[in-house]
């Protein structure tokens, strides 16, 4: 083939295969121009650049729904035509159920997002342009995120989502605590970077591809065929460099020193973008990376058995960390007095019981097809509900913040006296994050919780599966102290100058909250047409 066909070819799988499936990412990085111009065109300044991000989120929103409803079993009346996985750019990335989900998911996030922005006051307009283009950019990286194909553009997909979220960390200017944060993040998740990059170099100096489905099968081949031990050593020295990176992104355990400070300097809408958006394009990669080094559809012989040692090594290795890295944060999190390192360590937890369902999915992987659906499954529907969550949570904070000039537990003592309301949707929240019904947040652990049951009953990983659903239901407990303390000081504890303030007007904030707050209550009912989504993106598992 020569320089001319080459050519050809790639242009027609570009522009007939890849782009057609590359919209949303085109609408976002369309938009970040669109909200630069805004800032640098004076004819155009008068714009505000916030409604000109929400109307390219829009776009982009639109065109995940159109790629979720081409993607066949979805729940809607129809039958979709569209392929079930195509690899876009040559095998740099790759369009599935998983894909389609994680977009429409951080699309629709980042709608309500914006709003919270606007209702908010954070940024001012002038900032604006800078927030929204640094918030849209991190966006786009963690689309990448969930699509990645390739080492390397997985590797420059979590760099172009952590590098503007560094620059967020800093956006209170001015303010000591913000600059820290900012200095923090920066320097720990270059650390994290330089590591997930030489795991990366390891593993494709071993297997001699970055191709994520090409590496199953030499992976498989070298671990069943009995290679030195040598390669062995150096090939799970790689891969847990590469989870130190993804870790990182995680917030978990032992790679979530930034997180607490980091969460405490910066804004609470910061906070919000950083625990939602970041865990669920991390979670979605961390899925990916261990399917596609776990399995392999048409193995045999040798690269059977080796691919599943690999599981077994892969489940091992995030079953402990989704262990240590739940009880640390609730531990930690019982003797926080700021409400942002609170729901800090609460994220770090929720990433816990998140790996929990992801362990169970690669212990079933390639032995029970349906178990694993339900598992990434059960993954994808706790995403989605954890969007809900914890976006009410940081804009609840951000609502008392205006209001009492503080983010303090103590400052919310006597709340109950001037905004009942606002008390009883925090409530509802922080009950829904410990996992008790009727809430959205009960459903979500259940279906984490039954998947590790599926893991055991079958046999696959039972001692690990054991541990994890116990540690999994006694971290739950312990979680109640912490969540029901911010509720005890909001209700019963008196001001502590005695003084109750006076109610300040809210309806704007508080209608916006009370908008996050219906879905927790609902989908902890009516969850049937959530988890009807939520199980398209199982179906990646197939």
């Amino acid at each position: 083939m020569d320089l001319g066909e080459i050519l050809t070819t790639s242009l027609t799988d570009t522009l007939g295969v890849s782009l057609p499936h590359f919209r949303v990412e085109l609408a976002l990085a369309t938009t970040i121009v669109l909200v630069l111009l805004c800032r640098m065109l004076p004819v155009v300044r008068w714009l505000d650049s916030g409604l000109v991000a929400l109307g390219g989120i829009a776009f982009a929103l639109w065109y995940a729904w159109l790629d979720l409803r081409s993607l066949p079993g979805g729940p809607w009346p129809g039958a979709a035509t569209g392929p079930a996985a195509v690899e876009l750019f040559g095998g740099l990335l790759v369009f599935d159920s998983l894909t389609a989900f994680i977009r429409f998911l951080l699309c629709g996030f980042l709608v309500l997002y914006v709003v919270f922005t606007k209702v908010s006051g954070i940024p001012d307009r002038e900032d604006g342009a800078d927030f929204y283009t640094l918030v849209l950019g991190s966006s786009l990286g963690m689309c990448l995120m969930a699509s990645a194909n390739h080492l390397l553009m997985l590797f420059m997909a979590v760099e172009m989502a952590s590098v503007p979220s560094y620059a967020l960390a800093g956006l209170l200017k001015g303010r000591k605590a913000s600059s820290e944060a900012a200095l923090k993040y920066a320097v720990y998740g270059a650390g994290a970077a330089g590591i997930m990059l030489y795991g990366i170099s390891l593993l494709a100096g071993v297997l001699g591809t970055c191709h994520l489905p090409s590496m199953a099968a030499e992976l498989g081949r070298i671990v069943g065929e009995g290679a030195d031990t040598g390669s062995i050593a150096v090939l799970a020295l790689g891969g847990l460099m590469l989870a130190a990176g993804l870790a990182f992104k995680l917030s978990a355990v032992p790679f979530h020193f930034w997180c607490p400070d980091v969460f405490e300097g910066a804004a609470a809408e910061v906070g919000a973008f950083l625990s939602v958006a970041s865990k669920a394009a991390a979670v979605a990669l961390a899925v990916r990376v261990a399917f596609a080094l776990g399995w392999l559809g048409d193995a045999a012989g040798a690269t059977a058995t080796g691919l599943a040692d690999v599981r077994h090594f892969s489940a091992a290795v995030i079953g402990l960390m989704a262990a240590v890295t739940c009880t640390l944060g609730n531990l930690a999190a019982y003797g926080q007095t700021n409400m942002k390192r609170l729901l800090a360590y609460s994220t770090i937890a929720h990433a816990g019981y998140l790996l929990m369902g992801v362990a169970a999915a690669v212990a079933m992987l390639g032995v029970d097809p349906e178990g694993c659906r339900k598992a990434v499954t059960a993954v994808a529907f706790y995403l989605a509900t954890y969007v809900f969550m914890n976006l009410a949570a940081f804009a609840i904070v951000a609502v008392l913040r205006n209001r009492l000039r503080s983010e303090e537990i103590a400052s919310y003592a006597g709340l109950v006296q001037t905004n009942p309301g606002l008390v009883v949707a925090t409530a509802a929240v922080l009950v829904s994050l410990i996992g008790l019904p009727p809430l959205a947040g009960f459903v979500s652990k259940f279906l984490v919780f039954s998947s590790l049951v599926d893991a055991i009953t079958k046999g696959l990983e039972r001692p690990l599966m054991l541990a994890l659903l116990i540690v999994g239901g006694l971290n739950t407990v312990v979680s109640l102290f912490y969540y029901l303390r911010v509720l005890k000081v909001m209700t019963f504890d008196p001001p502590a100058d005695g003084r109750v303030a006076a109610a300040a007007p809210v309806w704007l904030p508080g209608a916006y909250v009370t908008a996050l707050v219906l879905p927790v209550v609902v989908l902890g009912v009516f969850w049937a047409g959530l988890y009807a989504v939520a199980q398209l993106a199982g179906t990646f598992a197939s």
